[in-house]
């Protein structure tokens, strides 16, 4: 369904699938961070991004990464020199163990919406919210083009013109412009813009970063006009269609705010995503773990499953 222009693909991958990273702990993702300049800590598997500050403070994050088990991560920071600088633990799953080595918690989990694209075609529809399967319908007989094609590096973009309004009005903050075209410029054909036009005039846009076998709804705009054409769920859906055929087998849509962005948390679940809960943020700082354990334990419920 999509004009697509004549740029690398994704390459079709095996039909088993792994389980999927989440972006900030993929190889892609590394490529981007270093392209900019930061200096990111491959510890394993783990991604481990660093921060200096003034005075020559030293800060250690990890965002979404695997800490079933924190042991080996631990040990690879103090065998590298960060045996006593604080750390920042974002776990992808909920971590309660890491109240018992002095983790304080510092933000309580949220959920993401994870789409599952492992299925058939079949499988995705009848997965399909009602609503939001009559929005499909609807947007599928409105006269409308939709188009494939690698992110061009173009800071001027439409999409992320639009983006930056709307991080303004809504009052949060995304990626700078400049990570996002690394990351495509890094990683040729994992930074995928798709668009759907109404003759010439472009009312709805998505961009999507793969990594392995997943991949993050990253950016999206939909104009007035392209809302009364349900021209983003057409869009989306045909996206994670071509992602499915490529071996993609899970889209990960992000966030789910349900108090301040109550119509987008009920977009992303229409299409039948499950709600996974994320650990929530931790801080730990080895040399006082003892010390704090008692405090971390405080919160434990409010950090668990």
């Amino acid at each position: 369904m999509f004009d697509s222009a004549p740029d690398p693909e994704l390459p079709a991958t095996a039909t088993s699938c792994p389980r999927p990273r989440a972006l900030q702990q993929s190889p892609e993702f590394a490529r981007a961070l270093m392209a900019c300049g930061q200096d990111p800590l491959m510890l394993g598997d783990t991604l481990v991004l660093r921060r200096r500050f003034p005075g020559g403070l030293r800060l250690a994050m990890v965002n979404r990464a695997d800490l079933a088990d924190p042991a080996p991560l631990l040990a690879a920071l103090r065998e590298n020199g960060f045996a006593r600088t604080p750390l920042i633990l974002s776990p992808e799953t909920p971590a309660l163990h890491l109240s018992r080595l002095g983790a304080v918690p510092l933000v309580t989990p949220a959920h993401a919406a994870i789409w599952d694209l492992s299925g058939d075609l079949d499988q995705r529809r009848a997965a399909l919210h009602q609503k939001w399967r009559n929005r499909l319908k609807h947007g599928a007989a409105q006269n409308l083009r939709l188009t494939r094609q690698n992110l061009p590096h173009d800071v001027r973009h439409w999409l992320f013109q639009a983006d930056a309004k709307q991080q303004t009005l809504r009052g949060y903050r995304s990626w700078p412009i400049d990570l996002t075209l690394a990351y495509a410029r890094e990683n040729k054909g994992h930074a995928k813009l798709f668009q759907a036009f109404e003759g010439k005039e472009a009312v709805a846009a998505i961009l999507i970063l793969s990594h392995g076998s997943g991949a993050t709804y990253h950016i999206a705009h939909t104009t007035a006009r392209g809302k009364q054409l349900s021209a983003h769920t057409l869009l989306l859906w045909e996206a994670a269609n071509w992602l499915a055929a490529k071996s993609i087998c899970r889209l990960d849509l992000g966030l789910i705010n349900t108090e301040d962005a109550a119509g987008l948390a009920r977009f992303k679940l229409g299409t039948g995503a499950h709600l996974h809960r994320l650990g929530g943020t931790w801080g730990l700082w080895p040399p006082l773990g003892s010390i704090l354990r008692p405090l971390a334990r405080l919160d434990r419920r409010l950090m668990g499953a």
